[in-house]
């Protein structure tokens, strides 16, 4: 057991974190919801994560993504697998640098106990909630996050026991409004709480959370 375990076992106990350890989860999109829930995810104790995109690491993502200068032009899924691989040295990170769309997404995904929604594009999310929500996997996906302030207001919307929505629900990235680094991380936290919450609080896998209905 590295020390990281170690460390994170003094918090959550051994049978917890085998718990955690169990679960896989998938990831479709690597940007800034992505890369930043993935981050919060290892260090909560999840080492077993599918993550898919197929883009490179710009310059324009270090203002909000979990990627380093050293890294500019590197695939995203194997620049993120590295990145998590420095937390937890024990990380399984199935990285497939493919796009996702509606002909392959519940394929992609289809040995992963949870998904994670984490594009950019509105289409691409309705894609995503179109494959999963009536899945049985839990589903979790985002929507208006752009900008700054007002981060209370990027709360949580639950669909049903498995689908939950995270964002303020209005805050599109636009011109003037840009993705920035703070409220995508809030977004991204969570995400990751709500799936951490899922498989690890609740004995009947129910989310105990404070969320709007709907």
């Amino acid at each position: 057991m590295n020390e990281f375990k170690i460390g994170l076992m003094s918090y959550l106990g051994r049978e917890k974190l085998e718990k955690l350890g169990k679960v896989k989860v998938g990831i479709a999109g690597a940007g800034g919801l992505g890369s930043n829930c993935a981050l919060h995810l290892v260090r909560s104790g999840f080492k077993n994560l599918k993550i898919v995109d197929f883009d490179v690491v710009e310059p324009s993502n270090l203002n909000r993504q979990f990627f380093f200068l050293d890294q500019l032009g590197r695939p995203k899924v194997l620049a993120l697998k590295e990145n998590l691989a420095r937390i937890n040295p024990d990380v399984m990170i199935e990285a497939i640098q493919q796009k996702v769309d509606r002909n392959n997404a519940k394929q992609l995904f289809d040995d992963c106990d949870a998904v994670v929604e984490a594009f950019d594009k509105v289409e691409c999310k309705t894609m995503m909630a179109e494959a999963f929500a009536s899945s049985g996997k839990f589903f979790v996906c985002a929507s208006g996050l752009a900008g700054w302030g007002n981060s209370d207001e990027i709360r949580i919307r639950k669909v049903h026991d498995r689908f939950y929505i995270v964002g303020d629900f209005v805050t599109g990235v636009k011109e003037g409004i840009p993705p920035i680094s703070p409220r995508v991380n809030i977004a991204a936290a969570k995400q990751a709480d709500l799936i951490l919450s899922f498989f690890l609080d609740d004995a009947d896998n129910t989310v105990n959370v404070n969320c709007q209905e709907g």
